[in-house]
């Protein structure tokens, strides 16, 4: 028969005082007949006062006493963690088992490759709130901000070489990111990264837009090429604005490189009184830009020339040409002129929007 390996007496004698202290409340367990045989020692050397200081009491003993303590009650206190987290393990910061909120729980859409045949379904009647502002909206699965406007594979077209493609493509998303996207252009500064694109030399595009940034009106409105709200009205809620779009391009009737961007931007917005109630303002911006060769044309090298543009808005006071977008709340009910226009799907993306932005103003069916 084999013998058990010799351990030191101070090991023994630390695992009885442990066994006899921690585990007396507990359900009993046979010790070894080496534990038996060091625990009767110490009982003897504790009878005959042989025992160092920090045995049973004294200032050695209090210490670890008060230290295993602590680490009992943490020990409770993380089992009740451990407990709450295997229920709902979102609670943990990080959500490192991948749990998430009803916001980001949702797979994100796959890039628009081809214009809709159709609106998107009906979602859940979910209510918009601060902490879930795209709920009961379409464009919950939609891409986030930037992300959703995604450039085409350039390619050569007849005498346009594909690096001159994809200048007029990068231009083009650098412009809907300064118009619609851009912190300063959305709270109602005036957009200079957009202008810093747009071709100065293009007969009225540039005084237009400065006369309406201006002094804006039915006539000259900043919203046509812009999404600005009125600072001390409307915030926008988080940081995401949600995108979905595409972006076309082939060679323009000037023999430059002509561009057809189809995005619609909805914004989560609330009041700045201080409520939490939430809404949605739902922006459709179908644009036509061409990237002229300035050794034949008049035109600034590296500038878009705007050919054509159309927009369309649902949830935005009508008869209002003060140059922002003017959110309706459900708590509030209408405001403003009444609505001459239909009543449209503002998610819908099959349909064709008038040009030049002069469509009626109407009914969102869906915010």
């Amino acid at each position: 028969m084999s013998k058990d390996p010799e351990i030191p007496d101070d090991v023994w004698e630390q695992f009885a005082r442990d066994s006899e202290r921690d585990i007396r409340g507990s359900a009993p367990k046979e010790p070894s007949a080496r534990a038996r045989m060091v625990t009767e020692r110490l009982k003897k050397k504790e009878a005959r006062g042989e025992l160092p200081e920090g045995w049973r009491t004294g200032p050695a003993w209090q210490e670890k006493k008060s230290r295993r303590g602590l680490w009992t009650v943490l020990g409770v206190a993380v089992a009740a963690a451990v407990a709450v987290v295997a229920v709902k393990p979102s609670l943990l910061p990080g959500d490192l088992f991948g749990g998430s909120t009803p916001e980001t729980a949702t797979s994100t859409l796959p890039a628009e490759t081809a214009a809709p045949t159709g609106a998107p379904g009906a979602e859940d009647p979910e209510t918009p709130t601060l902490d879930a502002p795209f709920a009961g909206s379409p464009a919950l699965r939609w891409a986030d901000g930037e992300a959703g406007i995604v450039v085409p594979k350039a390619k050569a077209l007849d005498g346009l070489s594909k690096e001159r493609v994809e200048l007029a493509l990068q231009q083009t998303k650098k412009l809907l990111v300064a118009a619609n996207l851009d912190t300063k252009t959305l709270r109602g500064e005036r957009p200079e990264k957009a202008f810093a694109i747009l071709d100065p030399q293009q007969p009225d595009m540039f005084d237009d837009l400065n006369r309406a940034l201006r002094k804006p009106n039915k006539t000259y409105d900043p919203l046509l090429m812009f999404s600005r709200f009125d600072p001390a009205e409307t915030r926008l809620v988080g940081d995401v604005i949600k995108t979905r779009g595409r972006m076309t391009f082939e060679k323009g009737d000037q023999n430059g490189v002509a561009v057809h961007a189809d995005y619609t931007f909805v914004y989560p917005v609330a009041r700045t009184d201080g409520s939490t109630e939430v809404t949605r303002t739902i922006v459709r911006r179908v644009l036509d830009f061409e990237l002229l060769d300035a050794t034949r044309y008049v035109a600034t090298e590296g500038r878009l020339n705007v050919v054509q543009y159309s927009r369309d808005v649902g949830n935005s006071t009508c008869g209002v040409y003060d140059g922002y977008m003017h959110p309706e709340f459900p708590s509030s009910g209408p405001t403003g002129s009444p609505a001459a226009g239909p009543t449209t799907d503002p998610y819908d993306r099959s349909r064709g929007i008038p040009a030049g932005g002069a469509e009626q103003c109407g009914t969102a069916s869906r915010t």
